[in-house]
Order: C-alpha cells, then sequence, then structure tokens
C-alpha cells in the first residue's frame, strides 16, 4: 500500500490530495511484457489506464498493414480509450506494449465524476487530447504530403534521438508497421539510402551515417 501511494502521489499532474488518494483507492497497478495487448479493435473499453513506466504503442490494422497513431508513455494515459470510455464505445485502435510496462488501472465509469470534482483531472484529461490531436495532425500532413523516403528517413533519424545511437535494431517490416506501408516499399527505399552512402544495413540493424 505505501508502494502504491508513493507511486501515485508521484503523479504530478494530479494536485488535489482526494484525487490520488480516489486513484489509490480505485486503481491497481499491473505489469506487463513486452507484446502484451492492452486494448483490441472492437473492444469496450471499461477501464482506463495511465502509463508509470514503460510505453504502449497504439495503433490501426487493417488486413496486412498497420498504422501508428501514437505513443503512450510515462505519466500519459490513452486518448484512444478515453474516447471510447467517454461514449461507451468499442474501441478503434489496438495497444500494444513495446517494453516492460506498469500501469495503473482503474474504472472508466470514474471519468466523468472526476473531471467534474478535480480541476487538474480536468486540465490533465484536455492536455491529453491536445497532446494526441497535435500528434495525429502531424501524422496525416506526413502521409498526405510526404513522399515515402522523406517519411522513412525522418523516421530514422527520431529514432536515432529517442535511442541516443546511431546503430538502430530496427527491422523492415516494423518501419512499415510504424509508417503504414508494405516491407516491400520499405526495403526498396532503404537499399536506395544505401547507394546514397545515407546509411548501412545490417543484419536486424540500420547503422544512419
Amino acid at each position: 500500500m505505501d508502494n502504491q501511494k508513493a507511486i501515485v502521489t508521484s503523479l504530478k499532474a494530479f494536485k488535489e490530495p482526494a484525487l490520488q488518494e480516489a486513484l489509490l483507492t480505485h486503481g491497481q497497478i499491473l505489469h506487463f511484457q513486452k507484446g502484451d495487448t492492452i486494448v483490441k479493435i472492437g473492444q469496450y473499453v471499461r477501464f482506463l489506464p495511465i502509463v508509470l513506466k514503460g510505453s504502449i504503442r497504439v495503433f490501426q490494422q487493417k488486413e496486412d498493414r498497420e498504422f501508428s497513431l501514437y505513443y503512450v508513455r510515462e505519466g500519459e494515459t490513452c486518448t484512444m480509450s478515453l474516447a471510447a470510455a467517454y461514449f461507451n464505445n468499442k474501441s478503434v485502435s489496438h495497444g500494444v506494449v513495446m517494453e516492460p510496462t506498469e500501469l495503473l488501472i482503474f474504472p472508466a465509469n470514474f471519468l466523468t465524476e472526476w473531471q467534474l470534482q478535480f480541476p487538474s483531472w480536468n486540465q490533465y484529461i484536455i492536455a491529453m487530447f491536445r497532446r494526441r490531436y497535435d500528434e495525429l495532425i502531424n501524422n496525416f500532413e506526413g502521409v498526405v504530403f510526404e513522399h515515402m523516403p522523406v517519411r522513412i528517413m525522418e523516421y530514422l533519424r527520431r529514432r536515432v534521438i529517442t535511442d541516443e545511437s546511431r546503430i538502430l535494431n530496427l527491422s523492415h517490416q516494423t518501419i512499415a508497421n510504424e509508417l503504414g506501408t508494405t516491407r516491400v516499399v520499405v526495403s526498396r527505399i532503404l537499399k536506395q539510402f544505401e547507394k546514397e552512402k545515407k546509411l548501412k544495413l545490417l543484419r536486424g540493424q540500420i547503422e544512419i551515417k
């Protein structure tokens, strides 16, 4: 209990002691491993997760293609789950754990009550919607206005920054899933980048020059 309380109070967005106590009373701290599915397309969302440690990839899937919408990281919640819970709709996306992850999970029926009762919870929800809105608009602009080679190179550059390494442990299929294309297209573009000496293709890795 003391450990749970320390974790809940560490969520700095929630300022009211009564809200922290409500999260502690009604929430559960659960642990998930890489590859675990939190939410599936078509599932009614009866709970809301807040990431304490780790990350969740939220994506859509159609036939053999995937397209990443955003990642839920420490201190964040899933906006798609929020929307589904608010309107009692089925989820339109998958949520899959990308690394060992610790979640605070609580029943979705408290969402509206807490939003009316606690200003910091209301601010948190609005901030989450705004953050995801900006991310989705950026993704949309990339899909509509940028050619695939540009999108792939930008994705690799972002990964160099987040991974803090020029050698990326990435498969061609992973890049295809992130950007909503096929492995064949990714492989063709990466081979062209290699000819242009922008990168080097290794076994299961990509070295950015």
